[in-house]
C-alpha cells in the first residue's frame, strides 16, 4: 500500500491555477493543508483518520512530492522554496499568503459538493494559519490550526502575529460571535509557534478559541523533544491517553460539532 492509496486525484482550478486535490471520504467536507514538506505517508494517514470518522477530504497539493517521506534534508528544502515563493509570505504579520484565495475557492467547491452546515479546514505548520484565512468569503466553520509557524518568529511582534489580514480575524470573530470556535493545537517548547501568538489568540477571539498545549519542556511526562512539532501527523501516538491522540480526539469531536450536528451556521453558504 502506497501513502495515496484510497485518494481519487482530481485537478482543481481557481483563477487560471490548477493543482491536484487528493479525495477520499463521505460526508461534510474537511480540507487537509499539509505542512511542509508535503503529502507525506503521516499526512495520508491524518487524512484518513478524519475521513473514517464521517467525512469527505480534500487534501490539496501544494508543494512537495506528494508521498514522499519526510527527511530533513526533504523538509529544509520544503522550508527554502517557500521562503522564495510568491504564493507564500513567510515573514508577513497582518496578511495571509495569496495561495489562501485559491484555497477559499477549494472550500467554495467543497461545500458544493458536500452540503451541510460548513466546510472544515485543518492547517498545519505553514499552512496552518490558513484556516483562519479560509473563514473569510468560504464556508469553512470549523478552522483547526495545527502548529501555525506563520509569520516565521523572527522578532517580538512576529511572535505574536496571526498571518492574516484585519478583514480576515474579523470574518473569524463573527464566526466565534455565532458560537462557532477556532481550535489550536501546539507543543510547548516548540520555538515555530510561540507561546504568544496563542495568547493573541486568546486575546482578540475570547472563549472562542480553544488551545490544546502539550507540554514538550525538559522532563515532559510523554518524552517528547525539543523537535516535537507536528502533532496530527509525525508526533501522533494512536493511543488512548496520550496527549496527541486527545488532540486528534478534540479535533474530530469539532467537526462532528460543527459539520454534522445542529443547525447551519449563519455564516455557510446555503446549499
Amino acid at each position: 500500500m502506497t501513502a495515496l492509496d484510497g485518494f481519487e486525484a482530481t485537478p482543481f482550478m481557481h483563477a487560471g491555477e490548477t493543482r491536484t486535490v487528493y479525495r477520499c471520504g463521505h460526508g461534510p467536507a474537511v480540507v487537509v493543508m499539509h505542512e511542509v514538506p508535503g503529502i507525506t505517508p503521516e499526512v495520508a494517514r491524518f487524512a484518513r483518520l478524519v475521513a473514517g470518522a464521517g467525512f469527505r477530504v480534500y487534501l490539496p497539493h501544494l508543494f512537495g512530492t506528494p508521498g514522499r517521506p519526510l527527511s530533513v534534508p526533504y523538509a529544509l528544502g520544503g522550508i527554502l522554496r517557500a521562503c522564495v515563493s510568491r504564493e507564500f509570505h513567510v515573514l508577513a504579520s497582518d496578511a495571509s499568503s495569496p495561495i489562501t484565495d485559491w484555497l477559499r475557492a477549494l472550500a467554495r467547491e467543497a461545500h458544493a459538493e458536500c452540503g451541510g452546515p460548513g466546510v472544515g479546514a485543518v492547517g498545519m505548520c505553514l499552512t496552518g494559519n490558513f484556516a483562519l484565512a479560509l473563514v473569510l468569503d468560504a464556508p469553512v466553520t470549523a478552522p483547526v490550526l495545527s502548529q501555525p509557524s506563520l509569520p516565521f518568529p523572527l522578532t517580538a511582534s512576529q511572535r505574536a502575529a496571526l498571518h492574516c489580514s484585519p478583514a480576515e480575524l474579523e470574518a473569524v470573530r463573527g464566526l466565534v460571535a455565532r458560537g462557532g470556535c477556532v481550535l489550536g493545537l501546539r507543543f510547548t517548547a516548540d520555538p515555530m509557534v510561540p507561546a504568544e501568538r496563542f495568547e493573541t489568540l486568546r486575546r482578540e477571539l475570547g472563549a472562542g478559541f480553544e488551545a490544546v498545549e502539550i507540554d514538550s519542556g525538559p522532563g515532559n511526562p510523554h518524552g517528547f523533544g525539543r523537535a516535537a512539532h507536528s502533532v496530527l501527523t509525525t508526533e501522533l501516538v494512536d493511543a488512548e491517553g496520550h496527549p496527541t491522540r486527545a488532540a486528534l480526539d478534540r479535533v474530530l469531536a469539532l467537526f462532528r460539532e460543527r459539520l454534522q450536528a445542529g443547525q447551519p451556521d449563519e455564516g455557510a453558504t446555503p446549499t
